[in-house]
């Protein structure tokens, strides 16, 4: 944890002041006060002094939201959809790389780098998150105005999730190659402590096995650490690069004392208006025929499987069953699909909190709760019902290795209408008289089962 001494000592920069208070335009502003915490939201830097006043008072970490707003300080919890558009400017796309080995989230940033200038863009920012991953990011001038005649400013958090989706898979092979120019798979796999199989997906390396692009917390009022924030974990500062520097970085350079402030993180000095466009639109074209999918997908749920009753515990598929085991890694992804599982089959948001609390403690590194309440809070406030990710979504199951499929899985394509129909299933056989040989037979079948959900796992 970082001393009050030594972010007092920093923060007292007038060239950090300055920096940290030139970002913040039109941005919200959340203030960490080290264990104990986020400050008030929303918040707002105005003026240099502001940075120093916060730290006196403690502050070891400055954040701000992706989004523009005409007036941060109107921004409110709960407030519907079409408030939060009409209020938002626009928002910046923000690449997320998760990953707890640096030099594998090192190379993702340069082969991401590579991707957004093979889309056209040459002016984006790119800076090393303070600890073992780096943010990207696309300023919103560089974004196109329409896409498919939708206004890109009122598609957050939809429209990053979009993108973020379509260069994981756009870069997939790419940065399989350059990792495997590095390291041979016994290497990554003992590094990681993951198996060889477990890094090998229909015959192929997959570099996604060790690493992520952060998609699925991508949420209203998502915020990321501030260019030359300090980082609470690390010690350590978040700071600007250039994309030619990503492979050269050393975690060492960007130790406070050493920290010069050069560069802005999403400068839009030179930045072509819509020069993203191109990968914007070809996110799109790759996105619709998912989303097609998921949408009819959606509506034959709702008119033929939602679920008469909160389905219990007992009843969920293998894949749920053991996500809600101690998770070391695919924790977010998990609690993504997880929440959405619930909330599908019958499950209310008070309940939903309750589980996951309880579900995070056990984890060895839980996740941070304010990242639990969060989502929770956003499921609430989009008040409607989104499936959760196919079973053929090798993101979520496969990968991460939860999904054990047993006899009752070749009969449905999404856990939801796994658990819903097992718990109809059994409900019905269990309400049939039983008082002939010839009517114990649904029994026995009901048995049966039950036999094959217990051996599943």
């Amino acid at each position: 944890m970082i001393s009050l001494s030594t972010s007092l000592k920093y923060y007292k920069r007038k060239d950090v002041q300055e920096a940290l208070v030139r970002e913040a335009g039109e941005r919200e502003i959340a203030v960490k006060y080290g264990d104990t915490g986020f400050g008030k939201r929303p918040d707002v830097l105005r003026y240099p002094a502001d940075v120093l006043e916060f730290a006196k008072q403690g502050a070891t970490s400055f954040h701000c939201s992706e989004e523009l707003w005409h007036n941060p300080l109107q921004v409110t919890t709960g407030m519907p959809r079409q408030e939060l558009d009409n209020l938002r400017k626009g928002w910046d796309l923000l690449i997320d790389i998760d990953c707890s080995w640096f030099e594998y989230s090192q190379a993702a940033a340069h082969i991401i780098c590579q991707a957004f200038e093979h889309h056209g863009i040459q002016h984006f920012g790119l800076k090393f998150s303070g600890n073992h991953g780096f943010h990207i990011g696309i300023p919103w001038k560089a974004i196109p105005e329409q896409v498919q005649n939708k206004l890109t400013k009122n598609q957050f958090p939809e429209g990053p999730r979009m993108i973020a989706a379509y260069l994981q898979e756009f870069t997939r092979n790419a940065l399989a190659q350059f990792l495997l120019s590095q390291e041979t798979i016994q290497q990554m796999s003992a590094k990681t402590k993951k198996g060889v199989e477990e890094l090998i997906i229909h015959g192929k390396f997959d570099p996604y096995k060790i690493l992520t692009i952060d998609t699925v917390l991508i949420a209203s009022r998502h915020l990321y650490r501030m260019a030359y924030s300090l980082n609470e974990k690390s010690g350590l500062v978040s700071i600007p690069l250039e994309p030619k520097e990503i492979l050269s970085f050393k975690r060492e350079n960007a130790a406070p004392e050493k920290v010069l402030v050069q560069k802005k993180f999403l400068s839009t000095d030179h930045v072509l208006m819509g020069e993203a466009k191109q990968l914007f639109v070809q996110a799109d074209d790759y996105h619709p025929r998912t989303e097609q999918e998921y949408l009819s997908e959606k509506k034959e749920f709702i008119d033929n499987v939602s679920p008469q009753a909160q389905v219990s515990l007992q009843y969920f598929p293998p894949c749920m069953q053991n996500i809600l085991k101690p998770l070391q890694d695919g924790k977010k992804r998990s609690m993504f699909a997880l929440i959405n599982f619930l909330h599908s089959v019958g499950w209310n948001h008070e309940q939903i909190e309750v589980l996951l609390k309880a579900w995070n403690k056990q984890h060895p590194q839980p996740l941070p709760e304010v990242l639990i309440l969060g989502q929770v809070r956003y499921h609430k406030q989009q008040n409607k019902k989104n499936l959760p990710p196919n079973c053929y979504n090798r993101q979520y199951y496969v990968e991460l290795g939860f999904c054990k499929p047993d006899n009752f899985c070749a009969r449905i394509k999404n856990p939801a209408s796994y658990a819903i129909f097992k718990q109809r299933t059994i409900t019905e056989l269990e309400k049939k008289p039983a008082k002939t040989k010839k009517s114990k037979e649904p029994t026995q079948e009901k048995e049966q089962l039950k036999s094959k959900e217990n051996t599943s796992s």
